[in-house]
């Protein structure tokens, strides 16, 4: 196996975290990106907010990986968090790709994370990486998100952008709320159950991250979701079978409204978004129906 240096923003986050783990795990050397002095040499000292990454800190990196962002489920969307999510991610990367594109021996890959938000409310039917982005703040916010890593794209380095699903683990994302309240026997589906839900165990979005790394050739969007989509109430079935919790109530779309305020327009929108390019370029999924993914998580 190539021994490889290979730099991640998000590092502490619930994906970065994860993968940082099973690439050092397999002796490749991480340098991690942090917001304050670096204390070593597997740190990098960055400000995504102000622009600043110190470059020379990547300098003999094979890759960058790009998984910083406020959380898009953490806050209620006010205008002023909205805002954060945005400059977060929009900023950041644009900070990463110029440091990157700007070495003198650039990273051969650099790896950005996005979402499938990209592709807004798809109802039922089924969309792959050709399909256009759709209307509404995280579409327009993905959009700008990848334009972003332009730097990097012209400067010749391959560049893929993960656009990730909604990952099943219990650490944090949508999922780490959700089984607490199938624990307690609260469960339900939300508003009419019929949405699509796009999902991936973190194990699968890990190894398929290393893919992107390890993949020569494969550049642009890539879908990282399960191969076969499942609306929210066939999901929230499968979550009730596996922790023996029967989910029989469902969470009404107005009181979701009142919780979650604009962010309930994505949780009670369908997004049906199939992996064409990951599975054209190879890649299995160890985890790819929900039980397994469910049980993995656990």
């Amino acid at each position: 196996m190539e021994h490889r240096r290979i730099a991640v923003a998000g590092a502490s986050g619930l994906i970065g975290s994860a993968l940082v783990r099973s690439l050092a795990a397999d002796g490749h050397e991480v340098v991690r990106l942090v917001r304050r002095s670096a204390r070593g040499e597997d740190e990098v000292c960055w400000d995504p907010d102000g622009q600043y990454v110190d470059a020379a800190g990547l300098a003999g990196c094979d890759a960058v990986v790009n998984l910083a962002g406020a959380g898009v489920g953490d806050r209620r969307w006010t205008d002023a968090y909205k805002r954060e999510i945005r400059d977060s991610r929009v900023l950041g990367t644009a900070a990463l790709a110029e440091a990157a594109a700007s070495l003198d021996t650039p990273p051969r890959v650099f790896v950005s994370g996005s979402a499938i938000g990209f592709y807004g409310d798809t109802g039922g039917r089924a969309v792959d990486e050709d399909a256009p982005p759709g209307d509404g703040f995280l579409p327009r916010l993905c959009v700008e998100w990848e334009e972003a890593a332009a730097p990097a794209r012209e400067a010749g380095i391959r560049t893929v952008f993960a656009r990730t699903g909604l990952v099943v683990a219990r650490g944090g994302g949508a999922w780490g709320r959700l089984f607490p309240l199938f624990k307690a026997g609260l469960g339900g589906r939300l508003g009419s159950g019929a949405q699509y839900w796009s999902f991936i165990a973190l194990h699968d979005e890990v190894a398929a991250l290393r893919h992107l790394l390890d993949t020569e050739g494969l550049s642009g969007p890539v879908n990282l979701t399960a191969p076969e989509p499942l609306t929210n109430r066939e999901i929230t079935a499968a979550m009730g079978r596996v922790l023996r919790r029967p989910a029989p109530f469902a969470v009404p779309a107005p009181v979701l409204r009142a919780v979650l305020g604009e962010m309930a327009g994505d949780v009670l929108g369908s997004a049906r978004v199939v992996p064409k390019r990951l599975l054209e370029s190879g890649f299995s999924f160890a985890f790819p129906g929900i039980e397994d993914a469910v049980r993995a998580a656990l």
